[in-house]
């Protein structure tokens, strides 16, 4: 397996010299502050692509009727898959997993699915025989650190967008839809997830940074992704090795994250509201109100 490239012996002592001695960071950012965040829907529903810096990743809701679990009668089903190719950095291989891509779908996993993010009985057609079953294609275009806070931005952003087709059931035949027939309905979602991740520098993790680059990431002593939603209900802290971190200090980058996390909550509605006023062209229903208008004329 082809080794991941690291900075330099001096890179690594310039960007900690100037974190620590002159505290400010290479390009420029406050300790506190996120790259650029872009996000853009695609043509189709449940496509989204987010750009965070120079980090891209794009994610693609999709949804299939099938069977549900024999233990879950009640429930559909949702899951997550990521994938980091020789496309995003020369070191991921395909079919092959890295530590990176098993601790970001880790996270993805926890934050997402198993915060009830997603109402999975409302997916449920038919009780322990049809359901539907919703994927989330996570794919990493290209990477620039902090992997975890763009992919859950992009996952939350494609399945609060996506709308899988209108159904209904007669003498128990499911019938579904196709967006021509009815319109599409979007998915049942209880609350909004985000992963806020902070980066530790120093002998004792003294330094702290929010959405760290490529090369921080290569010279921080350790790390915490904090998962919370706009209304401070925190959905997990995973904290994966590295050098111990104060209790004060978490509770600290706790409030932060809160702060962001409403940040990123009013810009996804915002541009979630942009594309629906995009696509409003009326609508089904007033197509068929202008076809009654033109008959009574």
């Amino acid at each position: 397996m082809p080794r991941e490239a690291e900075p330099s012996a001096n890179e690594k002592a310039f960007l900690l010299k100037a974190l620590q001695d002159e505290q400010i960071r290479l390009d420029g950012r406050e300790f506190d502050q996120y790259r650029p965040l872009e996000l853009t829907f695609g043509d189709e529903y449940g496509v989204a692509n987010v750009s965070l810096g120079k980090t891209k990743i794009l994610a693609k809701a999709s949804a299939e009727v099938t069977v549900p679990f024999a233990d879950r009668p009640l429930d559909g089903i949702f899951t997550i898959a990521t994938e980091l190719s020789p496309m995003t950095a020369p070191h991921f291989e395909v079919n092959r997993p890295t530590e990176t891509e098993v601790l970001l779908s880790r996270l993805l996993e926890k934050t997402v699915r198993r915060s009830g993010a997603l109402d999975t009985e409302s997916l449920c057609l038919v009780a322990g025989q049809k359901c539907w079953s919703v994927r989330v294609d996570v794919h990493v275009l290209s990477h620039d650190g902090n992997l975890t806070d763009a992919a859950c931005f992009a996952v939350v952003a494609a399945l609060r967008h996506f709308r899988k087709p209108d159904t209904s059931i007669e003498n128990g035949v499911l019938t579904v839809y196709t967006p021509a027939e009815r319109e599409p309905v979007p998915l049942g979602w209880l609350h909004s997830p985000f992963c806020v991740t902070w980066s530790f520098f120093g002998d004792e993790g003294e330094t702290a940074l929010l959405d760290a680059d490529w090369m921080e990431e290569q010279v921080r002593v350790a790390s915490v992704t904090i998962s919370l939603n706009r209304h401070g209900e925190i959905c997990q802290i995973a904290k994966l090795g590295g050098v111990p971190v104060e209790a004060v200090a978490l509770l600290q980058c706790t409030s932060v994250a809160l702060t962001k996390v409403k940040e990123f909550s009013t810009f996804l509605d915002g541009k979630l509201a942009e594309d629906a006023k995009r696509r409003d062209k009326g609508g089904f229903m007033a197509e068929l109100r202008a076809e009654n208008d033109r008959v009574v004329g």
